[in-house]
């Protein structure tokens, strides 16, 4: 303590002699800082001249990353001083005490004198901070609605904000962006794994403004609101242990970075307003969540339109935004690379059967998930790009293949590993290449006869599989974007089947993932949506099947090929398709069982197998994909809806459920129903054998593509889709 010497105790004295003079600097302070930002707000909200558009604030003035700054600084300021004044004053009061000769007991007027002074002082700086944390959220604000100038775009206008017309700053066409420059920007930079994004995003400018410019001919007069969205890649924050950083350099998984690079890319050139946040202090301000309450609710309105997060971010985002997150939770698009079904996204049913996992349960609508490939229809396929090829590139690369040179896909030793078998029989026929990562030395797991190049930057990888005949899996990693690559650039893709599937039920990878799918080999995208000759999938285990592939492949003549989905044209045909037409926020249409309707809108086809939305019955009003596309089979028994419509060349659409969703959809059929029950369950409606019971569904969003049971024939909401784009219907643009 102080006080333990006599040095120490003049050096108290002194500290009390000075301490009320003290107390009129902070005062002083406190009075000059509550008229400097009086001051500051005055000015800037008068500082639009008669000059200026009246549609526009001046961003010279508005200046927001440094008067945020200033603010913050301040604010910062006012709780050092309160800390060190709260010191000073507890100091006084012992000083106070001694002089009273040990009398604890004051008079109301005559309680210690910095009592009083330290509660006024503390609310001076309270209120200072709640202007601040104001003034940041108008500044923040402010800079997202007139987002268009710091892009270039000065010469156009923000629209109007009249109460008269609610809907008018959101019908703001979007012009497609052909530079990319400001989004490298909006990125940020520190994280190595930004630096591979804005490595790849610049890389594929040139063919990003092409494919803008081919979109928008295709459009033509289409109008296409702007929207105001927030990314926030959650899987990236320090919170969250952001994992994947550390590894970009270590032959890590890269697939959601891949992805991710490319939705910003897609949403930037379509022309809307974006936003990057990778940390949870930068989310909290462009949520407008006050610092340091806790779990309240927003403020103000959300300023975004959109937001695209991750399941990280989901749950980020719930924990800060308070009520206001059940409020605005239908804006949100979650990226999720397998997928969530709707028996795991419905909390209540998942607890009660079994489905509840570490992920899932979020009640959303299930399409507001959004996928890296089109797992099930339940979600959205959100989708990557890989690089397109002209002719020309792709005549060069025809004749500069060899023969007999392969690829291994595996980045990581562990991959390697137990797989010396099948690796001595492809050495017989090819020269075997590898790009494994290894620091030092050469990893043991990898045969001396394999030619290890170690971690390639994409350019040289490029490269690599240009020359190369065959590009292997062994496995692991599952759907991730290096074989579309692969085929891209000539490849035969191999990989190998699994035998029984793997899921959730007897694989450590799936379990706990909000999914029941069973995935039959390595990349089933590239097994049933591409196959032969481009994939081959074979039984490893088998060593006569494996060698015979080889021998076969090799004797095979492919050209590069890209699925349309998968190029950068096809991405932004699909997320402009998604941002104009979902929409998650309107009531639902349909009704559900039990209500009244007036006519069916279906009829049975000529040949009696399905129903078809009759041509003299009018469209849904809110329907998207369009109802007209709609085909309804009844399915076999045990057999899941997204088979069933497989089989008839169609896809499963589980927004059409609510349309099928009555008894009417089964007599239309010829479908004997000697009952009919509502009833909570993510395969109904379906036909129950024996006891021809026919079960409708509860519960909208337990309506579901996926799965099956040997009891029910389960009745399907088929549609027709583009070529090369399985995610719209033929009339969905």
């Amino acid at each position: 303590m102080i006080t333990v010497n006599p040095d120490g105790k003049i050096m108290v004295r002194r500290c009390l002699v000075t301490l009320r003079p003290f107390r009129l600097f902070v005062l002083g302070i406190g009075f000059f800082t509550l008229c400097f930002l009086m001051t500051s707000l005055g000015g800037q909200f008068s500082a639009r001249r008669l000059g200026d558009s009246p549609f526009t604030i001046r961003t010279e003035v508005m200046g927001g990353p440094e008067s945020r700054g200033v603010l913050r600084k301040m604010s910062d300021l006012l709780e050092l001083m309160v800390k060190r004044m709260d010191a000073l004053a507890r100091l006084e009061n012992v000083s106070e005490l001694h002089r009273a000769g040990g009398d604890l007991h004051f008079p109301a007027d005559r309680m210690p004198p910095g009592a009083g002074l330290m509660e006024r002082i503390q609310a001076i700086a309270q209120n200072v901070s709640d202007i601040a944390v104001k003034v940041d959220q108008i500044l923040r604000h402010s800079l997202l609605l007139h987002s268009k100038v710091s892009e270039g775009r000065r010469d156009q206008c923000e629209a109007p904000s009249d109460p008269k017309f609610p809907d008018c700053s959101g019908k703001v066409e979007a012009v497609f962006r052909s530079n990319l420059s400001h989004l490298l920007d909006l990125m940020g930079s520190g994280k190595e794994s930004l630096i591979f994004m804005k490595k790849r995003t610049k890389r594929l400018t040139a063919q990003w403004a092409l494919a803008a410019q081919r979109l928008a001919q295709k459009l033509g007069a289409t109008r296409r609101d702007q929207k105001q969205i927030l990314v926030h890649i959650g899987f990236l924050t320090e919170e969250s242990g952001d994992v994947f950083s550390p590894r970009v350099l270590k032959g890590g998984p890269l697939g959601e970075m891949v992805q991710w690079a490319d939705i910003l890319a897609a949403l930037y050139v379509l022309g809307h307003g974006l936003r990057v946040t990778v940390s949870l202090k930068e989310l909290q301000s462009n949520l407008g969540v006050p610092p340091g309450r806790g779990s309240c609710p927003l403020t103000m309105p959300l300023p975004f339109d959109l937001i695209y997060t991750d399941y990280h971010g989901l749950q980020q985002m719930k924990q800060h935004m308070g009520l206001s997150f059940k409020k605005y939770r239908c804006r949100i698009r979650v990226i999720d690379t397998f997928g969530t079904e709707p028996a795991y996204n419905h909390e209540e049913y998942a607890t009660l059967h079994g489905y509840r996992t570490n992920w899932g349960y979020w009640n959303l609508n299930p399409k507001q998930f959004m996928t890296m490939f089109p797992h099930t229809p339940d979600n959205s396929f959100m989708g990557f790009v890989s690089e397109e090829l002209n002719e020309t590139e792709k005549q060069l690369i025809k004749g500069g293949k060899a023969s007999n040179m392969a690829v291994v896909y595996g980045k990581e030793a562990s991959i390697w590993k137990g797989k010396e078998k099948f690796l001595g029989i492809l050495n017989k026929y090819m020269e075997i290449h590898g790009t494994v990562y290894y620091e030092s030395q050469r990893p043991p797991e990898v045969p001396a006869f394999v030619k290890n190049h170690g971690l390639l930057p994409q350019p040289e990888f490029q490269q690599l599989l240009r020359k190369a005949k065959l590009f292997i899996g062994f496995g692991f990693p599952y759907e991730g974007p290096a074989p579309l690559e692969a085929i891209a650039n000539g490849c035969i893709f191999l990989q190998s089947r699994f035998s029984p599937p793997h899921s959730s039920l007897n694989h450590e990878f799936f379990r706990g993932k909000p999914t029941s799918r069973e995935v039959f080999s390595q990349h089933p995208y590239a097994e049933n949506f591409i196959g032969k000759p481009h994939v081959w999938t074979v039984d490893y285990n088998n060593s006569e099947e494996f060698e015979a592939a080889i021998k076969a492949i090799m004797r095979t003549q492919v050209d590069p090929y890209l699925p349309y989905e998968y190029t950068c044209e096809g991405m932004l045909e699909r997320i402009h398709a998604y941002i104009q037409h979902q929409d998650f926020c309107i009531a639902p249409g349909p009704a559900l069982p039990g209500a009244h309707t007036p006519q069916s809108p279906f009829v049975l086809a000529p040949n009696a197998t399905h129903l078809e939305w009759a041509r003299n019955a009018s469209l849904a009003p809110a329907a998207w994909p369009p109802a007209r596309s709609l085909r309804a089979w009844l399915a076999a028994p045990g057999k899941a809806c997204t088979d069933t419509c497989l089989d008839h060349g169609l896809i499963c659409e589980p927004s059409f459920f609510p349309f099928l969703n009555s008894q009417d959809a089964f007599l239309k059929l010829q479908v004997p129903c000697d009952s009919t029950e509502s009833e909570m369950n993510h395969l109904y409606p379906a036909f129950a054998q024996p006891g021809q019971e026919c079960y409708l569904q509860k519960e909208p969003l337990l309506f579901s593509c996926a799965g099956s049971n040997s009891k029910y024939r389960r009745l399907c909401p088929c549609r027709d889709f583009r070529k090369g784009q399985v995610a719209l219907c033929q009339g969905c643009l």
